[in-house]
């Protein structure tokens, strides 16, 4: 509603994981570099944890764009809450293979000769799971038996666990230890500081077209940070709840009280 007004190209403040978006705050940076740095030196397993709604799906779709297709097959499970035979199936459909009415032992061989064919092709194979403090301790094994393909000098598949804290808890099980041991790269994505919110304010605003309207004014860059805790996701929420309050008044400077209305719509009628 408020893109005309404001002379914008397209949302600023849409929820979406858009790469184009990605703000690379330090720590941002700093996730995307041990992400492709594991995934390049074929580490086998890394893992990347943070709060929900803090980037990691952002990051990646920024890194899927950075491995190039003549170098890596690739292969993203975002919901991996199945049985361990549909997650085998899951991870070869991701990889374009036919496997529809194969059973299990006849699934992971197609699996391990498409992988060695990649290897023979001087290719990776790459599998990102999303959201994988869902994985049982069952899925977790299959994943880790997963990572045993292997040729004499290389590993086979790459891959890549993102989750939320609740994830460096569960591989702390002593049950999972042979997995934990694996994971050669981590890294826990901290939230945005107050100065690195700012930032992001203003850098989505720019990729959006903005030309310095609509503004936001420090006192509601400081509310911002205060209710989104900086986190990514809920500065989005509020920041576009918060151009839409100001296209209703009219307004091209978004202030502090703008900000409180945005933050009692979303959260109802608490104090804000």
């Amino acid at each position: 509603m408020y893109l005309e007004y404001y002379s914008l190209t397209e949302p600023p403040f849409d929820i979406t994981p858009n790469p184009r978006f990605l703000f690379y705050s330090a720590k941002h940076r700093e996730a995307f570099n041990h992400l492709l740095y594991g995934i390049r030196e074929r580490k086998g397993f890394v893992q990347l944890t943070g709060e929900v709604g803090a980037g990691k799906t952002t990051l990646c779709r920024a890194i899927l764009e950075q491995l190039d297709s003549s170098h890596y097959a690739t292969a993203l499970i975002l919901n991996p809450v199945m049985s361990p035979g549909e997650l085998r199936k899951a991870i070869a459909v991701e990889f374009g293979l036919p496997v529809n009415g194969l059973d299990h032992l006849d699934t992971l061989a197609v699996i391990n000769e498409f992988l060695l064919q990649q290897a023979e092709r001087n290719r990776d194979a790459v599998l990102i799971i999303d959201e994988a403090q869902d994985l049982t301790d069952e899925l977790l094994e299959q994943v880790r038996l997963l990572s045993n393909l292997e040729t004499d000098n290389r590993k086979l598949l790459q891959i890549v666990l993102m989750g939320q804290p609740e994830l460096r808890v569960r591989l702390n099980n002593p049950r999972l230890r042979q997995l934990r041991q694996r994971i050669t790269v981590r890294y826990h994505l901290l939230p945005l500081n107050r100065q690195e919110v700012n930032q992001y304010v203003q850098h989505r605003l720019h990729i959006s077209g903005g030309n310095g309207i609509p503004r936001f004014t420090r006192p509601a860059l400081w509310r911002v940070h205060r209710y989104s805790k900086g986190i990514p996701r809920l500065v989005n929420a509020v920041c576009d709840k918060a151009l839409l309050a100001g296209f209703v008044q009219q307004r091209e400077q978004i202030d502090f009280s703008m900000v409180g209305r945005a933050i009692r719509e979303l959260e109802g009628d608490i104090h804000a």
